[in-house]
């Protein structure tokens, strides 16, 4: 079941199970951030809240943020995310790229795309710069940082993490798609330093089976990391 939570008259989350997506709304238009995992009916959803003409951005394109892709004719995404939306998941449809730096205007509300390749090549977040608000997609959050499997990269991972840092001034909240949520930015450089020491080998991992694949745990505090087992 989807929840619907009001942020503000212009802002709305959707919550699944472990996930939510993200209504924001302009003066011209809306935008979806993500599809959700279990819904089918996000743009519906979304036709509640507002009569404004709905867009659809994705963060990523792992399967519980793309479930309702398919209600709408075109989507936004980062074109280095095609390789993980055409071929590992094997969806259709046609997207608008995105590029780091493009500002997306809602009319008097501006999106600003910031790259942030690491847990998947074209993964993005999203600055609402008037509201001084962060959607982060996946990489900052306090759940559970999927980083095993095709596409995950801890070297892009914590470059991505420093140069969202160095700009953490410009916004006060962090909404993430995972974990809990609203968060605030000093976690950036909580999960910089957590994921430092998974790659310098500092921490240790705890051997688990997920989704049929064997990887290491790392419980930091900050987040816990889901990496590849030693080999892999």
């Amino acid at each position: 079941m989807t929840e619907t939570k009001r942020i503000d008259e212009k802002t709305w989350m959707f919550e699944e199970e472990g996930v939510r997506f993200f209504l924001l709304i302009g003066e011209k238009r809306a935008m979806l951030i993500d599809s959700g995992m279990h819904t089918d009916n996000a743009k519906e959803l979304a036709k509640e809240i507002t009569s404004l003409p709905i867009s659809l951005i994705n963060t990523h394109a792992d399967p519980d943020h793309i479930a309702c892709n398919g209600e709408f004719d075109v989507f936004y995404m980062h074109p280095s995310e095609c390789v993980n939306y055409y071929g590992k998941q094997k969806r259709t449809g046609s997207f608008l790229p995105v590029w780091d730096g493009q500002c997306l205007d809602l009319g008097g509300r501006q999106l600003r795309v910031i790259a942030m390749p690491g847990h998947t090549p074209g993964s993005i977040a999203l600055l609402d710069v008037g509201a001084r608000r962060l959607f982060s997609g996946d990489p900052v959050q306090d759940g559970r940082i999927f980083m095993f499997g095709e596409g995950r990269e801890m070297h892009a991972y914590i470059h991505s993490l420093k140069r969202l840092n160095s700009c953490a001034g410009e916004f006060d909240v962090i909404y993430p798609s995972h974990g809990s949520c609203p968060l605030k930015p000093p976690i950036i450089q909580k999960l910089i330093v957590a994921a430092e020491d998974i790659l310098s080998g500092r921490a240790s991992g705890t051997s688990q089976s997920f989704f049929g694949k064997s990887i290491l745990a790392y419980d930091m505090g900050a987040a816990t990391f889901l990496c590849n087992a030693v080999g892999d």
